[in-house]
C-alpha cells in the first residue's frame, strides 16, 4: 500500500471520529441531531424562512429535512406555519427555546466555515480536497440526487 495512501486513511478515519463523536455529544446534551442543529442555526438569521428557501440553503432531499423539522417541531425548537400568501407553501420559525441551543452548541463542522473567517486559499484547497475525496473514495454513485448507474 502506498504510505500516502495509509495516511489519507487514517486522516479520514481521525475526521470520520471526530464528526461521530461531535454528533453524540450533540444527541446526548441538547437531544437533536447535527442537521437539526444546522437548520435551526439558519432559521436564528431571520425571523422566519420559507421550507422552500431552506431546503435549497442545505441542499436535501425534502423527506430528509421534512423529518429534521418534524422533529425540531416537536420539540417545540421551531414553528411551522402556513404562509398567508401561498397557502400551498409553509414557513418556519426558530423558537426562543431552539435559540438557547444554538447559542450553547459548539460551534463545529461545516457550519464554522460560514461564521469564522478562515485564509481563503486554504478554503480553496479544502473544497478541492473534498471534491477529490468523493471520487477517490469511489462515493459518486451515492451522491444526493444522482440516480445510480450513472
Amino acid at each position: 500500500m502506498q504510505l500516502q495512501a495509509l495516511s489519507v486513511t487514517v486522516a479520514w478515519v481521525r475526521l470520520q471520529r471526530a464528526v461521530d463523536a461531535f454528533e453524540a455529544d450533540l444527541k446526548a446534551r441538547h437531544g437533536i441531531t447535527a442537521l437539526q442543529l444546522d437548520v435551526l442555526r439558519i432559521l436564528g438569521e431571520r425571523p422566519q424562512l420559507p421550507l422552500a428557501a431552506l431546503r435549497k440553503a442545505l441542499v436535501m432531499h425534502p423527506a430528509t429535512l421534512g423529518q429534521a423539522i418534524d422533529g425540531l417541531r416537536r420539540k417545540e425548537l421551531c414553528q411551522v406555519r402556513r404562509n398567508p400568501d401561498d397557502r400551498r407553501a409553509r414557513d418556519i420559525a426558530i423558537t426562543p427555546e431552539g435559540a438557547r441551543i444554538v447559542s450553547e452548541a459548539p460551534l463545529a463542522g461545516p457550519v464554522r466555515l460560514r461564521e469564522i473567517n478562515h485564509d481563503p486559499a486554504r478554503l480553496d484547497r479544502l473544497a478541492v480536497a473534498l471534491e477529490d475525496a468523493i471520487e477517490l473514495f469511489g462515493l459518486e454513485p451515492w451522491l444526493e440526487g444522482r440516480k445510480s448507474g450513472e
